[in-house]
């Protein structure tokens, strides 16, 4: 590998932690792919596909799997799927200063991280440089490590009211509006897929990490939808509530057909 750009400045390191302290959303999980394909690694085994110029100023991207096992151990994820962790949260790797992101995907949001883990995540974010991306419930072990005190947060739309019964101190929850949300160091995103809008986002708003035309052409090669910050019309909190309301419905009725 490449240890230098073209014009022999060295190339950047981004070292991402994606935090699993229990289990999580495999499609959560997922969107850290995003950040994957913008790395020079993953860009130079496709040298026949993509330009030259846009392969040089891609970083390293060093991803860390960070759960409450031993590395080597599997993290549960949905769909009988699982991970192997490379670090538990307490490894030196991984300690507060070592990283440069911490994605952390949605578990059950009825689960609790231990308390330490979520230490973990609080000195993580109170670390100058480090930015906390939150996709799905995500925002519960953001929250329980009082990392939504004071800020302007997202979550999935149909937990808006769950987040809130919380008391996790937020200034503002806006995931009936928006898809995903900054405040300082914190982006969290809405619902699940909404990760892969959260992260392309973030990627473009952080070149210190991403050049623009990396973060272009991995959105691109990946097919990230480019979705509006913004959910459309009709997609509001309400309307949503309605159509779960009417798709149980539907089910009742079924079932009362059946019997």
């Amino acid at each position: 590998m490449a240890a230098a750009n073209a014009n022999g400045s060295a190339r950047h390191t981004v070292r991402v932690g994606v935090f699993i302290p229990t289990m999580c959303q495999l499609l959560d999980a997922a969107s850290v792919d995003i950040i994957g394909s913008m790395s020079y690694e993953y860009m130079t085994a496709f040298r026949h596909l993509l330009p030259e110029p846009v392969i040089d100023l891609a970083p390293f991207v060093e991803i860390h799997y960070i759960g409450s096992v031993r590395a080597g151990e599997h993290i549960t994820l949905t769909s009988n799927e699982s991970i192997l962790a490379t670090d538990h949260y307490s490894d030196a790797a991984v300690a507060p200063g070592k990283l440069d992101i911490v994605l952390v995907p949605g578990p059950d949001p009825a689960s609790h991280p231990e308390a330490a883990a979520l230490e973990w995540l609080s000195a993580q974010a109170d670390t100058p440089g480090v930015d906390i991306l939150s996709v799905c419930t995500g925002i519960f072990i953001c929250g329980e490590a009082g990392l939504l005190r004071g800020k302007r947060a997202c979550g999935p739309r149909a937990l808006q009211d769950m987040i809130r019964q919380r008391g996790f101190g937020e200034k503002e929850l806006i995931g009936d509006k928006y898809r995903w949300v900054q405040d300082g160091n914190l982006w969290s995103g809405g619902g699940v897929t909404n990760g892969n809008d959260l992260v392309a986002a973030y990627c473009r708003a952080t070149p210190r990490h991403f050049a623009r035309p990396t973060v272009e052409m991995a959105i691109e090669t990946m097919e990230v939808g480019d979705r509006g910050r913004e959910y459309s019309d009709g997609q509001t909190e309400a309307s949503l509530k309605k159509k779960i309301e009417d798709i149980i419905a539907e089910a009742n009725a079924i079932i009362a057909a059946k019997n």
